[in-house]
C-alpha cells in the first residue's frame, strides 16, 4: 500500500489551483505518491476562516491579483484569462463531477479536475453547464453517462458537503491546500516544500 498520500483541497473556481494543478499531478507521479481529492465550497470556507470572496475584497487587492495571475501565467507558460466569460458560474456542479470521477480512481479525479480548471480559466467554457461537463469527462476518457449519473446522486452531494466540512475542520482557509502526514501547505507557491516532504 502506498503510504505517500496527499490530501488535496482545491476549488475549480480558483485560478491559483488551475495554474499549478498539472505541476501537482506531475509531482505525485515523480514521487510515486497518490492523493485524496477534496473539492470544497469556498463560500462556506471563507466565512469561518476570515477570508473574503473576490467581489468583497478591496479594489487594490483585486487589481494586484490580476497582475499576479498574468505574471504567473507567463512564467508557467500557461494561458489564463483572469476575468473569464463565465466568472459568475458556480463551481458546485463541477466539484460533484470531479468527485464522481475520483470515485473511479484518483487519477480519473485529477484528470477531470484538470479539464474543468482549463475549461474555466483558459477555454472560456461554462463549468456550471452539464453539457460542458459531459464533454470534458469524455475528453479525458471517462464515461459521460456514468459520471453524470453519479454526480447527480445524493451520495456525491453528501461527499461534497463532507469535503467542505473536512476542509473547515483541517483549518483550511484558501486553495490550493495540501496536507501531507499532518503538515499543511497553503498555496501553489508552496509546492516546492511539498516536494521536499515527499522526497523524505
Amino acid at each position: 500500500m502506498n503510504d505517500k498520500v496527499v490530501d488535496y483541497y482545491f476549488a475549480p473556481v480558483s485560478p491559483w489551483t488551475y495554474l499549478w494543478h498539472e505541476r501537482f499531478v506531475a509531482l505525485l507521479q515523480a514521487s510515486a505518491a497518490t492523493c485524496r481529492l477534496h473539492p470544497v465550497d469556498l463560500s462556506k470556507v471563507f466565512p469561518v476562516s476570515g477570508g473574503l470572496p473576490l467581489p468583497k475584497r478591496a479594489p487594490q487587492r483585486q487589481a494586484y491579483r490580476l497582475v499576479e495571475l498574468a505574471r504567473w501565467g507567463r512564467w508557467l507558460e500557461l494561458p489564463i484569462n483572469a476575468t473569464p466569460k463565465f466568472v459568475a458560474s458556480s463551481g458546485d456542479l463541477a466539484s460533484r463531477w470531479i468527485l464522481a470521477a475520483a470515485g473511479r480512481s484518483p487519477a480519473s479525479g485529477l484528470a477531470m479536475a484538470g479539464a474543468v480548471l482549463r475549461a474555466r480559466w483558459a477555454e472560456e467554457r461554462d463549468i456550471a453547464d452539464p453539457a460542458t461537463l459531459r464533454a470534458l469527462a469524455e475528453g479525458v476518457g471517462l464515461d459521460g453517462d456514468g459520471i453524470a449519473a453519479r454526480a447527480q446522486s445524493p451520495e456525491v452531494a453528501a461527499e461534497y458537503e463532507a469535503a467542505t466540512q473536512r476542509a473547515i475542520d483541517a483549518q483550511v482557509f484558501g486553495v490550493p491546500w495540501y496536507v501531507y502526514r499532518g503538515e499543511p501547505f497553503w498555496g501553489q507557491d508552496r509546492l516546492d516544500f511539498l516536494a521536499r516532504a515527499l522526497s523524505k
